[in-house]
């Protein structure tokens, strides 16, 4: 899939600590994916959305996943991030020029329910008690 770019969405702070955050994260997934992954921010960290997908130019992608670590679905995966993606807000994809190329954008889904979440929900509390 080196054709297909990801594109890590947070939701963006003041703290420091969510940018570090989400990079980490994007480094993490960049281990098992063979194309570009990239991180770009909601509101109040840079890059913002569109800079995120411009970073794309000249990689040779044909299709960028814009990846939103939200848990569910709101106003901001609803409404906010296909906006700022300049993608169809129903269909939560759209192609766009990129660089001098069309590139396909999908939005993924949020993270959602899954066993995964669950077993670090509950790692997270037993840490708690220790």
């Amino acid at each position: 899939m080196k054709d297909v770019g990801i594109l890590v969405l947070g939701h963006g702070s003041t703290l420091p600590y969510n940018k570090e955050l989400v990079e980490s994260l994007a480094m993490l997934i960049s281990r098992d994916h063979s194309g570009p992954v990239r991180t770009a921010y909601l509101n109040m960290n840079q890059p913002g959305i569109p800079e995120g997908l411009k970073s794309f130019a000249g990689t040779g992608v044909k299709t960028i996943v814009a990846l939103p670590l939200f848990l569910a679905h709101g106003v901001h995966t609803r409404q906010d991030i296909p906006r700022e993606l300049g993608v169809d807000e129903q269909r939560r994809r759209g192609v766009l020029n990129i660089g001098g190329e069309e590139v396909e954008v999908i939005c993924a889904e949020p993270l959602g329910v899954d066993e995964c979440i669950a077993a670090l929900a509950y790692k997270r509390a037993e840490e708690a008690l220790r």
